[in-house]
């Protein structure tokens, strides 16, 4: 049976393209209020026009840069002070590099690491006591099939993907006696702007799966009587990611290594 999520708000990063454009579309179409949240406000402003008037549902376009120190506690205190209550909360914003780390950009990399894993970290600190104990939603956080494993030449990628993994399944335990549903999402290659910015098809490694794909598989695991604490979306990338767990580290490391064109 679906959930359904009216008389919520779910706050959706990366919003302006991509998985966030696909989980907001896909809360929105369960009946939540949204806070889509980007750099780009242009692209948040038609997706929240868009919303409301297929879904009926409000959505608030807010432009910020995660990246940047202190954005979250900022994101928290702004939607406090307009009165908006979040239930739902989706870490998405994230990015990529491909390339062997002595060539990466020291600056890139920061940011890397601040958007993808102290951000992510301290949304989830800011709004996970409300939304426990408000238990109508769910804490969603995109890891990666890139978490199973080390990833040569997108190492710092790979490594900040297995944070998000390890850290969203001991959350989900931390808060098992509440009824908010805690998941790590870790998709493949997904067709979205991700390898623009990676600046490289190397990393696509295995099938390519849509963005509405990897959302559907999403909001079906929490739809569970018992949802999981993490799930790899797709056939491939679960055996995969299972493989990996299975084979010596020196193998797979070669395996990925190989896989990545490092």
């Amino acid at each position: 049976m679906s959930m359904t999520y009216r008389g919520t708000t779910a706050l959706i990063t990366g919003a302006s393209s991509g998985l966030g454009v696909e989980f907001a579309r896909q809360w929105a179409g369960r009946g939540a209020d949204v806070v889509l949240v980007a750099r780009r406000l242009d692209r948040l402003e038609r997706l929240a026009e868009d919303l409301e008037a297929r879904y009926g549902t409000r959505a608030h376009a807010v432009a910020a840069d995660l990246s940047a120190p202190g954005a979250a506690a900022a994101l928290h205190a702004e939607l406090d002070s307009r009165g908006i209550r979040v239930q739902t909360l989706v870490n998405n914003a994230g990015f990529g590099s491909h390339g062997a780390f002595t060539g990466q950009d020291p600056a890139r990399i920061n940011e890397m690491i601040q958007l993808n894993v102290v951000a992510l970290t301290e949304l989830t600190r800011q709004f996970l006591p409300q939304m426990t104990a408000d238990g109508r939603g769910a804490l969603v956080t995109v890891a990666s099939a890139a978490a199973y494993q080390p990833t040569p030449s997108m190492a710092v990628y790979g490594a900040t993907k297995a944070f998000v993994l390890n850290f969203t399944e001991a959350v989900a335990y931390e808060t098992r006696a509440s009824s908010l549903r805690v998941l790590a999402v870790s998709p493949g290659p997904v067709r979205t702007e991700f390898f623009d910015v990676v600046g490289s098809n190397d990393a696509a490694v295995g099938r390519m799966a849509t963005p509405e794909q990897v959302v559907t598989a999403t909001l079906r695991a929490l739809d569970r009587r018992s949802s999981p604490p993490s799930i790899v979306a797709g056939l491939g990338n679960r055996l995969s990611a299972v493989a990996a767990g299975l084979a010596p580290r020196r193998l797979t490391l070669a395996i990925a290594g190989r896989a990545l064109k490092a």
